[in-house]
C-alpha cells in the first residue's frame, strides 16, 4: 500500500495539466486532477480555439467583397454578434465535453475545485477543505490576464476573457496594447465592423518579431481602417453618458464603447501556497529547471505558470515530457530552441527562428532573401494586400536560421517551415525543394538573390 493517496496530483485543467495527467496515467499511475473553472484551460475555454474561431467570422467579408471580381454576385449581407457568439459557447462546450470524456477514459479522476499546496506532497482541495497526499505534484495553472496601466478608471475597461462574452458587438472598440492578443482582437472587431482603434505605447505592434512584418501589418491595418496610435498610453478611463471616455497621454480625448486592456498576462500563482512546499518564485514565475522541476524535488510545473515560453504546444510538450519522464522510464525534455508562431491577424503572420535583427545583434553573418507581392487572390478581387516571405540565413554554414511570412494560411505554412528547420535544412535543400504552382509558398523555395 502506497503511502500517498495519488502518485500524481495535477493542479490545473489546461493543456499542460490535461495531457500530463493522461500520460501519467496511461503508465499506471493514480491520477488526480483538480481545476476550478472549466476542464480545458485558457485555450480551449478563452482563448485561442474561440479566437480562432472569432479570426474565421472577421474574414468573411474580405470574402464577399472578393466575390465579385471572379464573377459572383453577392446579395447584401448582415452579421449577428449573438448568434456567432452562441456558435461559439456550443463548440467551446463541445470541445470541455471531449476533454473531461479522455481524461475520464485514462482513469483521472477530476476534482472541480480549487487546490493549495499544503506542503511538498499534500495539496488541500478548497471546495471540502481535505488534504490529498501525493508522491508527485504537477503545478499547471497557466496565467491570468492583468488590467494595466492601473490609471483610473481601469475597472471599466474588459480584457479578453470578457471579450469572448460581450452581450453586443461594440461599435467603437479600444484595444490597449501591442502583442498577439490585442493584434488579433482588433483584426476581429475591425473584420466584423467595428471601428476600432489599437493603442500602443511602442514604436511598433508585436516586438520580438522581425521587423519587415511588423511594418508590413501595420500598413495592412491602417489600409484596412484601423486607427493605429503607436508611441500613446492612456492615462484615465472615465464613463459618461456617451460611453467610455479615453484621456490619451497626449491629452487627446475619445469615447468609445468598449475599452480592451490586452497589456499581457501574469503567471496564475496567487493563493496556492507555494510557500508552504518551499516553491521559489522568480520574476513573479516558478522557477523549474530544464526537466520542469521547481525548488521543490517532488513539484514540478509547466506552461505559462513559468514563463518560459508561453503556448499552448509547448505546455503540452512540457507536460508529456515531465509524465513520460516520471512516470514512464523514459527521460527526455521539452526544447524550447525553435517554436514555430501564428499571429492570427488579417494578413496572418507566420514566424520561425531567428529574425534578422536578433541575428545581426548576435554577430551572425547573414543573408537576407525576401519577396514582396501581390497574392494571386488578389489580382482578380483588386484587393490591395501585400505577401511577404522571408528567409535568414547563416552565410557560414548555409542554414535556414529564419522564416517569417505575412500573408494567408501563413500559420499552416510556418509549420512545415517547422519540419525543415528542425531538420536544420540549409538554404540550397530549400533551393533544391522543387516548388508547388501556383502557391505564395513557392516563393520560400524559388528565391535565388539575397536582398541585403
Amino acid at each position: 500500500m502506497s503511502q500517498y493517496d495519488v502518485d500524481l496530483f495535477v493542479i490545473g485543467g489546461g493543456s499542460g495539466g490535461v495531457r500530463a495527467a493522461r500520460i501519467a496515467a496511461g503508465h499506471g499511475a493514480r491520477v488526480m486532477l483538480a481545476e476550478e473553472y472549466r476542464v480545458g484551460g485558457t485555450c480551449v475555454i478563452r482563448g485561442c480555439v474561440p479566437k480562432k474561431l472569432l479570426v474565421y467570422a472577421s474574414r468573411f467579408p474580405d470574402a464577399f467583397e472578393d466575390a465579385a471580381g471572379f464573377g459572383w454576385q453577392v446579395g447584401e449581407s448582415r452579421f449577428d454578434w449573438p448568434s456567432l457568439i452562441a456558435a461559439k459557447d456550443k463548440e467551446i462546450a463541445r470541445l470541455e465535453g471531449l476533454y473531461v470524456a479522455n481524461l475520464d477514459r485514462s482513469g483521472v479522476e477530476i476534482v472541480r475545485s480549487r487546490a493549495m499546496l499544503e506542503g511538498p506532497n499534500a495539496v488541500r482541495i478548497a471546495a471540502d477543505g481535505r488534504v490529498v497526499t501525493a508522491r508527485h505534484i504537477l503545478i499547471a495553472t497557466g496565467a491570468s490576464t492583468v488590467r494595466e496601466p492601473a490609471v483610473p478608471g481601469i475597472e471599466h475597461a474588459i480584457t479578453s476573457n470578457e471579450a469572448f462574452d460581450l452581450k453586443r458587438q461594440p461599435a467603437r472598440i479600444l484595444v490597449v496594447g501591442g502583442g498577439y492578443i490585442a493584434v488579433e482582437f482588433a483584426g476581429i472587431f475591425a473584420g466584423l465592423g467595428s471601428k476600432v482603434t489599437l493603442a500602443h505605447r511602442g514604436e511598433h505592434i508585436l516586438r520580438g518579431f522581425d521587423d519587415d512584418i511588423r511594418g508590413g501589418l501595420q500598413d495592412a491595418y491602417r489600409h484596412r481602417g484601423i486607427d493605429l496610435r503607436l508611441k500613446a498610453t492612456l492615462t484615465r478611463i472615465d464613463r459618461t453618458p456617451s460611453g467610455l471616455q479615453v484621456t490619451f497621454s497626449d491629452g487627446d480625448m475619445q469615447v468609445y464603447d468598449e475599452v480592451m486592456i490586452a497589456t499581457g498576462r501574469r503567471p496564475n500563482i496567487d493563493g496556492l501556497g507555494l510557500e508552504k512546499a518551499g516553491v521559489v518564485v522568480e520574476g513573479g514565475a516558478i522557477r523549474v529547471d530544464a526537466a520542469s522541476q521547481t525548488s521543490a524535488p517532488s513539484i514540478h510545473a509547466v506552461g505559462d505558470v513559468t514563463n518560459r515560453a508561453n503556448l499552448t504546444p509547448v505546455a503540452i510538450r512540457e507536460g508529456h515530457a515531465f509524465a513520460d519522464s516520471v512516470f514512464g522510464g523514459k527521460d527526455w525534455t521539452a526544447s524550447h530552441a525553435l517554436i514555430p508562431t501564428a499571429v492570427f491577424s488579417t494578413p496572418e503572420i507566420g514566424s520561425l527562428g531567428f529574425t534578422e535583427a536578433a541575428a545581426r545583434e548576435t554577430g551572425k553573418d547573414v543573408s537576407i532573401f525576401m519577396s514582396a507581392f501581390r497574392p494571386m487572390m488578389a489580382t482578380l478581387s483588386g484587393r490591395n494586400e501585400r505577401t511577404i516571405m522571408k528567409l535568414v540565413v547563416e552565410k557560414q554554414t548555409d542554414l535556414v536560421i529564419g522564416v517569417h511570412i505575412l500573408g494567408d494560411h501563413a500559420g499552416e505554412i510556418i509549420q512545415m517551415a517547422g519540419v525543415a528547420l528542425t531538420l536544420c535544412a540549409t538554404k540550397a535543400d530549400f533551393d533544391r525543394t522543387m516548388a508547388v504552382h501556383p502557391t505564395a509558398a513557392e516563393e520560400l523555395v524559388t528565391m535565388r538573390a539575397p536582398v541585403r
